[in-house]
């Protein structure tokens, strides 16, 4: 109760426009390199700091070290993709509240010629059996990203545990993966609006699509100033109201796209 009281009287506090913004200079952000490969963040935050007078310091990496890099309150707010992992954040108090931005969907890759004919698997799940049955080289990030974490489940479900040479983890961000992926012929999961941003310099295709386990959906959280005083958590939640509001951030999402494809949905209630 405690928290959420603070949480509440801080949020009506910046709503109310009596923060010196003196006060609110520079925010640090953890997020996942595949917000930052698709370009989205170039679009969001100069808008936000020409309103707010906020910088935001933006740390790419892998959902899973975003989330370390919060626990360890060496960021102020983080913005993610692994819905269970954002909730324990919060329920071990490293998070206050966890805020639904938006959300995309992830879609399996692979060479234009899907000689593991993954196309005419007709489930997600008999697509990544299929994989492993035709040992077909698949490139995962391996990174604990929320990627990573999407595709263990996914071979998880399929009752495979992939290894062997077919079988790739390089630990590495999206972008990359994907042009790995591309000069190795191999199959790989990825984000769809890093797929938008990256198809164009790839030689791979959408190879399977559509299943609901793909729904892939983002969130953002404050880090708890009760666990680290030193944190910017008025300015951390300048940004979440910001992102979150109607025709503001939810607005710039919406109008995001890259050859007329819009990359992201706006979910903010």
């Amino acid at each position: 109760m405690k928290k959420l009281i603070t949480f509440f009287l801080l949020t009506c506090f910046i709503y109310s426009g009596n923060i010196p913004a003196g006060e609110l200079t520079l925010i640090r952000l953890a997020t996942t390199t595949s917000t930052d490969n698709s370009g989205l963040l170039t679009t969001l935050l100069p808008a936000f700091t020409a309103e707010t007078g906020i910088k935001v310091h933006v740390i790419a990496v892998g959902t899973g070290k975003a989330l370390r890099l919060g626990r360890d309150g060496d960021v102020d707010v983080v913005l993610v993709h692994a819905p269970r992992a954002e909730q324990e954040f919060v329920d071990s108090g490293y998070g206050v509240m966890r805020h639904p931005v938006m959300y995309n969907d992830f879609v399996l890759v692979g060479p234009r010629s899907d000689p593991a004919e993954i196309a005419q698997s007709g489930t997600l799940k008999k697509a990544f059996q299929r994989l492993s049955e035709t040992k077909s080289m698949f490139i995962s990030r391996g990174d604990n990203s929320g990627t990573h974490k999407k595709e263990r489940r996914i071979w998880k479900n399929a009752s495979v545990t992939p290894s062997g040479e077919w079988y790739r983890e390089v630990g590495q961000g999206m972008g990359k993966v994907l042009q790995m992926a591309s000069e190795l012929d191999a199959y790989t999961l990825t984000d769809r609006g890093t797929w938008l941003a990256y198809r164009n310099k790839t030689q791979l295709k959408v190879v399977f699509e559509g299943d609901a386990a793909l729904h892939n959906p983002y969130g953002i959280i404050a880090v708890n100033p009760e666990r680290y005083p030193d944190i910017n958590f008025t300015g951390a939640n300048s940004l979440i109201n910001w992102i979150t509001a109607k025709h503001k951030g939810q607005k710039l999402i919406a109008e995001f796209k890259i050859s007329g494809k819009q990359l992201f949905k706006p979910m903010a209630e």
